[in-house]
């Protein structure tokens, strides 16, 4: 690896071959990934309930539903449906292939290949823009190190594999494309594409937000230190807040002009706009004092935190400020990937400390290492870093983000311990830096192949209070609609990450599933599991709901039953459902119970 590939910067776009080397490493990842999901993508089950819901959102807008219209109408039917916080952006992809394949395979076929093909593509994409981080930075050297760098990192696999269709994919991708950006030459171009990844990674997730902020920073810092740079900092604010605006237009309307706290909002577009004038402002003005430029930055930032205190006050405490007490207690404190990385399990710990933190370890090193424009970037790349490490230490799915981030400078890192490693062998000296390596690289295998492996399509478990419950319902719903659909159309009483699977699967509603705008039904669905067999029967009567649905062994009912012994969720989980509750025939091997609601009760 030669000095002059470390420190040249008139590159092309993208190089011929390490294009080839990227995608030698992505066939690779993509194979093991297919080879060892293979099961789960041919019985199609979801590692998650979102996944589910996804695909139940795509097909709504095949069908004709309106591509404004982001309400699930068959989650709370009588209440008109929920609306979704989710983007249209996400489907666009998945849309794409299952309306390109429908055609030439039917419309299943269809979509099991788009469950396939989509976080794939994702995956390249991702791997594609770290290999070119790796490419302009270190040479082509260390471009397919860097590829398997990420792709061992648990949080960004987790993300990225077969059945995942979520956002969170997108958001790795947006990330490293922002990144990119940052590598750019000419400051205007860099701000463009900087602020663009950023305008579309805020569409998709106002958790986003964050890192937009840090980014941003990154940018005003390298206007106070060159104030020749203030072309970045100013187009990076004005193409966030045109393509916000133009997101928010093409993707959700003029309809939704709600304050929001879970999704960009018209409130925020203001912010960014403010930022924009402002830094057109600050740009008219110089040359000017550095100080003088500093008070400016000082004014734009209070300026925008004000705007969002005046406009949305409610959303200070954060974007779920507004559920109910209740299912914030119940429900949303067990989303285990929305909480704290602390709350979590040591395995869960390790995958995203482990790489992130030597991520970060190596990318001090190389700031220390460089001088002039390389060294300053090393050091943004270290505050950028650990500025997704602290969000993921709040927010645990955002290690995939900090993941991610840490592939470049872990494989340079790593690339390093392995020549002390060959190095030590020639002088016929043991070395610690092979044990390092071999820490560094089997870790997080390890933890991957046996704690994060696939889900089982009714959703993944809540933190568990006794050993027996740390496990995840083997309910086959899918294998169930058939049978499903040739009952009645109706309502479905189900446990939360029960419903989007139910949705998929037949052309019934269900009373809720676990998205936090459906806090209300929500509430509903834990006070029927844990209440009385007679209040469920009062509740769901008075509610005109037809069945009741429920997978033995979910977590989520799991766990109330342990806690309540009494409960209609206890009563469900042993067997011995009421007798105002009729059964319902379902094949054996789905594991799926269903009950209908006797009239009369």
């Amino acid at each position: 690896m030669s000095g002059a590939a470390i420190i040249e910067r008139r590159r092309p776009a993208f190089s011929g071959d390490m294009v080839v080397r990227a995608s030698l490493a992505f066939v690779l990842v993509a194979a093991l990934l297919i080879a060892t999901g293979f099961p789960f993508i041919r019985d199609q089950l979801f590692p998650g309930p979102d996944d589910a819901l996804r695909l139940v959102q795509v097909r709504d807008l095949l069908a004709g539903q309106s591509w404004f219209d982001l309400t699930q109408h068959r989650v709370d039917a009588p209440a008109g449906g929920v609306p979704m916080h989710w983007s249209r952006l996400v489907d666009i992809p998945l849309l794409l292939v299952i309306a390109a394949l429908t055609p030439l395979f039917g419309s299943g076929v269809a979509e099991s290949i788009a469950l396939v093909v989509v976080p794939l593509l994702t995956l390249y994409c991702a791997l594609l823009l770290a290999a070119r981080i790796a490419w302009r930075l270190f040479g082509i050297e260390l471009v397919t190190l860097t590829c398997l760098a990420m792709a061992l990192s648990v949080p960004v696999l987790s993300q990225l594999r077969p059945m995942r269709i979520d956002h969170h994919g997108w958001q790795i991708v947006l990330a490293l494309a922002a990144l990119n950006g940052l590598l750019a030459r000419k400051p205007k171009v860099g701000g463009f594409v900087t602020g663009l990844a950023l305008a579309a990674w805020l569409a998709i997730s106002v958790e986003g937000l964050p890192m937009a902020i840090a980014f941003m920073a990154v940018f005003a810092v390298r206007w106070l230190c060159n104030r020749r740079d203030s072309e970045g900092f100013a187009v990076a604010m004005v193409t966030l807040a045109l393509g916000s605006l133009a997101l928010f237009v093409t993707t959700r309307g003029w309809s939704e002009l709600a304050p929001y706290c879970d999704a960009i909002s018209p409130w925020h577009i203001g912010v960014f706009c403010w930022g924009a004038l402002g830094a057109l402002v600050l740009q008219r003005l110089e040359p000017m004092p550095r100080v003088t430029l500093m008070g400016g930055f000082g004014v734009l930032a209070a300026g925008g935190a004000g705007m969002l205190l005046w406009a949305a006050p409610q959303c200070a405490a954060g974007g779920f400020a507004a559920t109910d007490p209740l299912v914030a207690e119940v429900w949303l404190a067990n989303v285990a990937e929305g909480q704290p990385l602390w709350t979590r399990s040591w395995s869960d710990i390790i995958g995203v400390a482990l790489p992130g933190l030597l991520g970060l370890f190596a990318a001090g090193r190389l700031a220390s290492r460089h001088t002039a424009w390389l060294g300053r970037f090393w050091f943004e790349y270290a505050a950028l870093l650990a500025c997704a490490l602290t969000v993921a230490l709040f927010v645990s799915r955002a290690g995939a983000v900090a993941g991610a981030l840490a592939a470049p400078p872990l494989a340079w890192q790593i690339d390093q311990w392995l020549r002390a490693a060959r190095n030590s062998r020639r002088e016929k000296r043991g070395s610690p830096a092979l044990a390092v390596v071999a820490a560094t690289v089997l870790v997080p295998l390890g933890v991957g192949l046996l704690v994060n492996g696939y889900r089982a399509e009714a959703g993944s478990p809540p933190p568990a209070r006794t050993l027996q419950l740390q496990r995840v319902s083997d309910c086959r719903i899918a294998s169930a609609g058939e049978a499903l659909s040739q009952l009645p159309r109706g309502e479905i009483f189900a446990p939360l990450d029960a419903g989007p699977s139910l949705l998929l699967a037949s052309p019934h509603s269900v009373v809720a599933t676990g998205h936090h705008r459906a806090d209300r039904t929500i509430r509903m669905t834990i006070e029927v599991l844990a209440g009385s067999p007679d209040n469920a029967r009062a509740q769901l009567s008075e509610r005109g709901t037809s069945y009741v649905a429920h997978c033995p062994g979910l977590a989520e009912t799991a766990l109330l039953a342990a806690n309540k012994p009494d409960s209609f969720a206890a009563s469900l989980e042993s067997g011995n459902a009421p007798d105002w509750l009729e059964p319902v025939d379902m094949p054996g091997d789905t594991g799926l119970k269903v009950w209908t609601i006797k009239p009369g009760v």
